[in-house]
C-alpha cells in the first residue's frame, strides 16, 4: 500500500487523524543512528541552505508522499543512500523529492529493477560520501583558517563555500562523465558476450604495507595520516598512470586491477622501486593473481582477488609474488621466458649468429608450493625486472 493510500487528503500536510499518522518502518540498530536529528545552529543552516540550494520543506512522509513514493521505498532510498533516519523532522528539499521521483521512475519504465535502483542509490552515495568527507577534512580544514586575529572559521567558511561550490560541482560532473565514458568503452569492447559484462578475466594486485600495525604504536596521529595520505596518493598515480585502476584503499593496502598481467607486473615492480626510494616508507609487498573475477559496484570479487590476496600475505618484503596463471599468460604474451636456461641458451645461439635475441621486460623464478588457507596448496613465482 502506497503513503497515498493511507493518507488521501489533497495537501501536503499528514492528517491529524491519529488512524492516518503515516505509518513507520523499523530499521536494524546497527544500520543508523535513530537519534540523529538534523541541525539547528543558524551556520549550519545556511550553509545547508547554500549547499542544497533550498529550504527545509517536507518531512520524511510529506517527500516520500509528494514523489508519489511508498514510504517503505523512499526509506529504502534514503539508507541506501546512507543517510540517518530522522523521524518526522521536517528536513528534506525539493531536491528530495525530485532525487525520489526520479529513482522511482526509472524503475517504473521498466529501466532499472527495484534491487537494481536501490544499488545506485548505495554506490552513489557511498562514493561520494568519502568525497564529501575527504573535501571537508583536507581540504577546506585548510582554507578556512582565519586569515586575520579576531575572525572566526565560521566567518570566513560561508563565503568559501560560496566561490567553490559551483566550480566543484562542475569539476565533479567532469570526471564523472570521463570515468563512465572509460569503464563503458573498456567493457563494451572487451566482453564478448553478456557473461564477461560481470564475470572477467583480470589481473588483481594488492600492494601491502609491511609492519603498519607496529608503525601506528610509533607514530603520532598526524604523522601517521600523512604517511597514508602519501602512500595512498603515490600509489593511485602510478596504477593511473600505468593503465591500471585502482579498486579501494584500506590505509595500509591498495587494491588494484588490470586488463592483462603485464600491465599489473608493471604497475607492481613500479610500486616496489618507486615506495623503496621513500626513506619515510616502510618496505612493501605486492601479490598479483589472473582469472575470473566479479565486479559489483566498483569492486571485484572471487577467488582470484582472494588469492592475490594470501600471496601479499606470504611475499617477502619489497618482492612481488605472482601465481601460476598469471607467469603463464607473461610467457605466452612473451613479457617473460618460459625458462631462464632456455633463454640464457637462446640468447647465447643470437649472439654466436649475429642476431638480435628476444627481449623479455620481465623475470621469472618458481617458489617452493605452499599450502594457502582456503585455497589449497599454490605455487607462488617471484615476479622481477630483467635487466636492460
Amino acid at each position: 500500500m502506497t503513503v497515498d493510500d493511507a493518507n488521501a487528503g489533497d495537501g501536503t500536510e499528514p492528517s491529524a487523524n491519529p488512524a492516518h499518522e503515516p505509518p513507520t518502518y523499523p530499521t536494524p540498530h546497527h544500520e543508523v543512528d535513530h537519534t540523529a536529528e538534523p541541525s539547528d545552529d543558524p551556520l549550519a543552516i545556511r550553509l545547508e541552505q547554500l549547499i542544497l540550494g533550498a529550504d527545509r520543506r517536507y518531512t520524511p512522509f510529506q517527500a516520500a508522499r509528494t514523489a508519489g513514493v511508498s514510504m517503505e521505498l523512499a526509506s529504502r532510498f534514503w539508507r541506501a543512500m546512507g543517510f540517518a533516519d530522522i523521524g518526522q523532522a521536517k528536513a528534506l528539499t525539493e531536491a528530495d523529492v525530485l532525487a525520489l521521483r526520479r529513482l522511482a521512475g526509472l524503475v517504473e519504465a521498466g529501466l532499472l529493477s527495484e534491487p537494481m535502483a536501490v544499488q545506485v542509490a548505495r554506490s552513489t552515495g557511498q562514493t561520494t560520501a568519502r568525497l564529501a568527507e575527504w573535501q571537508i577534512d583536507s581540504f577546506l580544514e585548510g582554507l578556512t583558517e582565519p586569515p586575520e586575529p579576531g575572525m572566526t572559521r565560521t566567518e570566513v567558511t560561508y563565503p568559501l563555500v560560496e566561490l567553490l561550490l559551483p566550480e566543484l560541482e562542475e569539476f565533479l560532473i567532469y570526471v564523472w562523465r570521463r570515468q563512465l565514458a572509460a569503464a563503458t568503452g573498456r567493457v563494451l569492447v572487451q566482453a564478448a558476450d553478456d557473461e564477461e559484462m560481470v564475470d572477467r578475466r583480470l589481473a588483481v594486485g594488492f600492494a601491502d604495507l609491511v609492519g603498519f600495525t607496529r608503525l601506528t604504536r610509533r607514530l603520532e596521529e598526524e604523522e601517521l595520516g600523512e604517511l597514508v595520505e602519501a602512500f595512498e596518493t603515490t600509489c593511485a598515480d602510478l596504477v593511473a598512470a600505468h593503465g591500471g585502476r585502482l579498486i579501494k584503499t584500506l590505509g595500509d593496502e591498495v587494491l588494484y586491477c588490470a586488463d592483462d598481467p603485464g600491465t599489473a607486473s608493471e604497475i607492481a615492480l613500479r610500486l616496489i622501486e618507486t615506495l623503496g626510494h621513500d626513506e619515510t616508507m616502510p618496505a612493501l609487498r605486492v601479490g598479483i593473481a589472473f582469472g575470473t573475477v566479479t565486479t559489483r559496484m566498483g569492486d571485484v570479487f572471487g577467488t582470484t582477488v582472494n588469492l592475490a590476496s594470501r600471496l601479499t600475505s606470504i611475499a617477502p618484503k619489497d618482492a612481488v609474488l605472482v601465481d601460476g596463471a598469471l607467469a603463464a599468460e607473461l610467457s605466452r604474451t612473451g613479457d617473460a621466458p618460459a625458462s631462464e636456461a632456455e633463454a640464457a641458451e637462446e640468447a647465447a645461439r643470437a649472439e654466436k649468429e649475429g642476431r638480435q635475441a628476444a627481449t623479455y621486460r620481465f623475470a621469472l623464478q618458481p617458489m617452493w608450493q605452499r599450502p594457502v588457507r582456503g585455497l589449497g596448496v599454490v605455487e607462488p613465482w617471484l615476479l622481477t625486472r630483467r635487466p636492460t
